[in-house]
């Protein structure tokens, strides 16, 4: 069986340590579309040399940046087909500011296991510190794996967040470049569903489609930019659903909506009759 609820939830993953270098921050915000705007001091302070800003979004990949290899869905009482996986969700929250360089040590665990029926969702919980003990990040995330649901499991919690109704306060229209996938890739996400068509077909897309977590990092950029004045270090949170593909070179309309402490988004593919990309989205201000 390949999901096993009474060995899953609960169980502890392999820890992992970790360093990273300001090289690494900049080939992240690459990935992400950073530096389409060259002359913009407020742009380049993503790709700084020395001491470039650290978006928040940053921490969904600096642990396996410098993997080469596709990942497995392989966890207790877990083990699943890559291809019939999709990321569900994702929230990180930051206990202080990313630094452009260090090292960290990472606790995951399953937190939930739900049955949607013809599908499965597999949550995850991790803890990340310095290695002197101080936090850096938690981050909470869920994989969408379907046709594994049916294991008489509960379905789970269903939430969603209304929008405002009225004009969103901004508006960010952001190109994805046809080789976005490929460039993103190179931040340690090797599965072949952003890189071969034949890979992708077989998973029943017309064509490889762009990382759930590089929308996520987008999205995450053109609200900071546009609202927070291009300071990364205001961001204090950041959670998303993922509702549905985006195909590299299309764009991605991104609406936000100021409420309090947090930003409201809603992220879209205007190709495709605005066909939801992110949705649930909110940013927290620090």
């Amino acid at each position: 069986m390949p999901i096993d609820p009474s060995i899953a939830i609960g169980a502890e993953l392999p820890g992992q340590e970790f360093s990273w270098t300001p090289s690494d921050v900049q080939l992240y915000h690459l990935g992400i579309g950073a530096g389409a705007r060259p002359l913009d001091p407020h742009e380049l302070r993503y790709l700084d040399d020395a001491e470039p800003q650290v978006l928040p979004t940053f921490a969904t990949v600096v642990a396996s940046i410098h993997a080469t290899e596709a990942p497995r869905v392989s966890f207790p009482g877990v083990e699943i087909d890559l291809a019939k996986v999709v990321h569900g969700t994702q929230e990180v929250t930051v206990h202080q500011p990313i630094p452009a360089s260090g090292s960290a040590r990472t606790t995951t665990r399953i937190a939930e296991v739900w049955d949607k029926g013809k599908a499965a969702v597999i949550v995850q919980e991790s803890s990340t510190v310095a290695l002197d003990g101080s936090p850096l990040w938690t981050a909470r995330s869920s994989i969408f794996a379907r046709g594994e649901g049916g294991f008489g499991g509960e379905r789970g919690p269903s939430q969603s967040v209304d929008l405002p109704d009225r004009a969103p306060d901004a508006e960010v229209i952001s190109p994805v470049l046809p080789q976005q996938a490929l460039l993103y890739r190179m931040c340690g996400d090797r599965n072949p569903l952003h890189s071969d068509p034949d890979f992708a077909s077989a998973a029943g897309f017309p064509a490889p489609i762009l990382h759930g977590l590089c929308t996520y990092g987008i999205v995450c950029k053109a609200a900071t930019d546009t609202i927070l004045d291009g300071d990364s270090n205001r961001v204090k949170g950041f959670r998303a659903r993922f509702a549905g593909v985006v195909f590299p070179g299309e764009t991605l309309r991104t609406r936000i909506w100021r409420e309090g402490s947090q930003l409201l988004l809603s992220a879209t593919v205007p190709e495709r009759d605005e066909s939801p990309a992110l949705a649930d989205v909110v940013l927290t201000v620090a």
